[in-house]
């Protein structure tokens, strides 16, 4: 080889690198709120800004809140699966059984509070629960702040009070504890949660506080049952946020060290410590609007716990069934709560 050919081909190999390293790329986030809501202002509004910042301005963020890249809340995870979007939120849950392993951190009592429990939950991704995430590059697993209870016409005291309502319910897991503390579940996507109680389709709804303002709970329901928070979450919900692999292994090397420098445990325990942040708020709008709080003290919620017992052990015989270890599993979910949880 000549000279001339090998400055030629070295001049090229410069080119290419220096068009990589000089590559600016957007990413398309999409998401099932509004544009008002704490997922997109301080969620996903700090990340992205943080991403600029490090990547000095080549890697950005267009957020598409309510759905506007098209399709309904189940189908979010298989869009970034197919690349209609880049990066998505959202339930876990609401793909009903096709992350079982995952579940686990939705389990009535596990959990203490959002950042640890999701600090755990990433551990027990990393560690045991690859296989069902496959398909994406997950950038964080993550929970909300600890749910209430929210009905329009009767208030929940006791165990009693469940009997005869009709409850919405986010995830499969939960359906089951509605069931089982005697109510009748409806499962479905949060964003459906107004229509339905303003048609009377359910008597009530599981959220979190931050939320429940921004979909009219405050307006369209008198009455709040709180579990104490002296006691650990008498449930939560799983969420995650996926990216399409052919656009993470499409980054330049420089973007790719910014998004996994905000990627993972830290990244998941964000997210879960600024949405259960916004149950502050949330819970003074309930207030404010005139909702009537009522406290379920220790007592009543040990009758709560003696009740969905069980789904502890069917989620075990569900995931050992599909080939895991369950109890294996379970313990480590708890040992992780318990590990990151100060």
């Amino acid at each position: 080889m000549t000279n001339m050919k090998k400055t030629l081909i070295a001049a090229c190999i410069g080119v290419v690198a220096l068009a990589a390293n000089a590559q600016e790329v957007t990413l398309k986030v999409h998401h099932f709120l509004g544009p008002q809501s704490t997922q997109h202002v301080n969620m996903f509004g700090v990340w992205c800004d943080k991403l600029a910042k490090e990547s000095a301005n080549k890697l950005k963020c267009q957020i598409y809140p309510s759905m506007q890249l098209g399709g309904s809340p189940p189908q979010l995870y298989d869009q970034a699966k197919d690349g209609v979007a880049d990066i998505v939120w959202t339930v876990a849950g609401y793909s009903a059984g096709r992350f079982p392993k995952i579940e686990v951190f939705e389990l009535p009592f596990m959990m203490t509070n959002a950042e640890a429990t999701s600090r755990a939950a990433w551990e027990y991704y990393d560690k045991y629960d690859r296989d069902e995430f496959k398909d994406t590059h997950l950038l964080a697993v993550h929970v909300h702040g600890p749910g209430n209870i929210y009905t329009t016409n009767k208030p929940i005291r006791t165990l009693a009070d469940f009997k005869g309502l009709k409850l919405r319910a986010p995830t499969r897991l939960t359906n089951k504890m509605l069931a089982m503390l005697g109510a009748t579940p409806v499962g479905m996507p949060v964003p459906a949660v107004p229509e339905a109680l303003s048609k009377g389709v359910i008597d009530g709804a599981v959220i979190p506080y931050e939320v429940a303002p921004g979909i009219k709970v405050n307006e369209l329901t008198k009455y709040t049952a709180e579990p104490d928070r002296k006691f650990n979450a008498l449930y939560t919900t799983v969420f995650v946020v996926a990216m399409n692999k052919a656009k993470y292994e499409s980054l330049a090397p420089d973007l790719k060290k910014v998004l996994d420098a905000n990627s993972g445990a830290d990244f998941s325990a964000f997210m879960g410590k600024t949405q259960e942040a916004a149950d502050v708020p949330g819970r003074a709008q309930m207030v404010a609007s005139g909702s009537q709080i009522t406290v379920i003290p220790g007592a009543e919620l040990d009758k709560w716990r003696k009740a969905t017992d069980t789904l502890d052990d069917q989620w075990v015989a569900d995931v050992t069934a599909k080939g895991g270890d369950g109890k294996k599993l379970l313990q480590e979910a708890r040992d992780l709560i318990k590990k990151h949880t100060r």
